[in-house]
């Protein structure tokens, strides 16, 4: 295809934000009498889920201890349910697993799921919640866990076939998708962007969304946004020189067992398992201490790669962030690919938490895995209208689960304000409407 010179929206990235506002968009068009999908193109450097959308884990959760994400997630889920097949979705449920000092968090998010319709089982005291968790695996055996919450909803996705789905999805509606064109500016009428700059030529447009995932720092500072910010604390003093980007890195990993030894009790398929605890974790090797501090991990079944996968706790990049390459992305980064340190971490926090993985460090894949993420100064998504006519879903970290922001953004570019989207806004910063904080070890939970 070659590089249009005009088009009425362009989207920046194919990744599940860029495609998910594409697809939804077109139906926003076409349902409105206002255009179809040929009015939108999505533009992307490498191609569709060439980024974090690509190589994430997949897990689609609710469990956030933040009530405005608990009820986008909510959103999110529901769109996963609306084409599983085209989304290779497994509505499989999620299980979040937690010590005493997470317990009255997750009581609290589960007192909010009942109260927003979304349907979990949450289970409180050590005895009831070893009860709990043997009825579903005979060979549970983490200590240190003193309340379950089991979504019965949610689950995961297969990274690659999802994202060419709803790629697919967005091709049926008319909007074009144009791989190997990297945006390298901005071109202005006042404040509004009236073109965006490519290396394959310049595209004008009447209206931009941005969803370029961990590559959001470098958008942001096209589009001449600040690279520090005042932030108004819970002290009800403003903070000033705040760094707007910072990042992480994401690790994750896989070992090569029989996807189907992570079967239930009764022969089925499992939640996805999140496990956070303050129990000491000896390594499944030798013995000794990794970490007598509160950590976690997550795991679940793979059959497009074969084995278990899953992930940790991210640690922050502490180089300079205007220094942080984020190319070559994933397991393509010389930097920042996960090593043996998270494969004994990862395989001894499976042993401590199953039986059944004991022994099994040897099964780990040693390939290149993990990734980078882009954080905002409260580690949550901003999504907000910049220059008056460019809409930037600025997030990589959340991204994958949250399938449902696209159609909401959708809605807003035809004039539907989105209420579950408000909490989001940049404007949080300056008027100090902050999110919770969480006692997990994850900064996004």
């Amino acid at each position: 295809m070659e590089t249009p010179h005009r088009t009425n929206y362009l989207i920046i990235g194919a990744g599940v934000h860029g495609l998910s506002t594409g697809y939804h968009l077109a139906l926003e068009l076409k349902a409105r009498g206002k255009g179809n999908g040929a009015d939108i193109l999505v533009v992307d450097k490498t191609g569709v889920a060439a980024g974090a959308s690509g190589i994430a884990c997949g897990v689609v959760r609710n469990n956030y201890f933040q009530p405005a994400m608990r009820e986008l997630m909510a959103h999110s889920v529901g769109v996963w349910e609306s084409d599983p097949e085209a989304f290779s979705y497994h509505p499989v449920g999620y299980m979040q697993i937690s010590p005493e000092v997470m317990r009255q968090d997750v009581c609290s998010i589960a007192k909010q799921q009942k109260e927003i319709g979304y349907p979990s089982e949450f289970i409180e005291g050590e005895a009831d919640s070893l009860k709990y968790m043997k009825g579903l695996f005979s060979d549970w055996q983490a200590k240190g866990i003193t309340s379950v919450l089991h979504e019965k909803k949610g689950g995961y996705a297969n990274n690659q076939a999802s994202m060419q789905g709803l790629a697919a999805k967005a091709r049926n509606e008319g909007v074009r998708i144009l791989a190997g064109v990297k945006v390298t500016g901005f071109k202005y009428s006042g404040k509004a962007v009236t073109a965006v700059v490519t290396d394959a030529g310049e595209i004008r447009c009447d209206y931009v969304v941005v969803g370029a995932g961990p590559w959001i720092r470098s958008i942001w500072e096209m589009l001449e946004l600040p690279k520090f910010i005042g932030i108004k604390g819970r002290d009800g003093q403003m903070h000033h020189g705040i760094r707007m980007w910072s990042y992480w890195c994401l690790q994750e990993g896989t070992i090569a067992v029989d996807p189907h030894l992570q079967k239930t009790n009764d022969g089925r398929m499992p939640p996805v398992i999140h496990v956070d605890t303050d129990a000491p974790l000896y390594s499944d090797i030798d013995g000794t201490l990794i970490t007598d501090k509160l950590w976690g991990l997550y795991y679940k079944p793979d059959f497009c790669f074969g084995g278990v996968q899953g992930g940790a706790m991210p640690y922050k990049i502490e180089t300079d962030p205007d220094q942080v390459q984020v190319d070559p992305y994933g397991p393509a980064s010389p930097d920042f690919v996960v090593g043996e340190e998270f494969a004994r971490m990862w395989c001894s926090a499976l042993a401590f938490c199953q039986k059944r993985f004991e022994g099994k460090h040897s099964l780990y894949k040693k390939e290149p895995s993990g990734g980078i993420g882009a954080f905002s100064p409260d580690s949550f998504p901003v999504f907000d209208v910049f220059r008056e006519n460019c809409y930037v879903i600025a997030d990589s970290n959340h991204g994958y689960k949250m399938i449902g922001v696209g159609k909401l953004v959708a809605g807003e570019i035809m004039g539907q304000r989105s209420r579950i989207l408000e909490p989001f806004r940049f404007s949080r910063y300056a008027e100090g409407k902050l999110h919770p904080v969480s006692h997990s070890p994850f900064p996004w939970s």
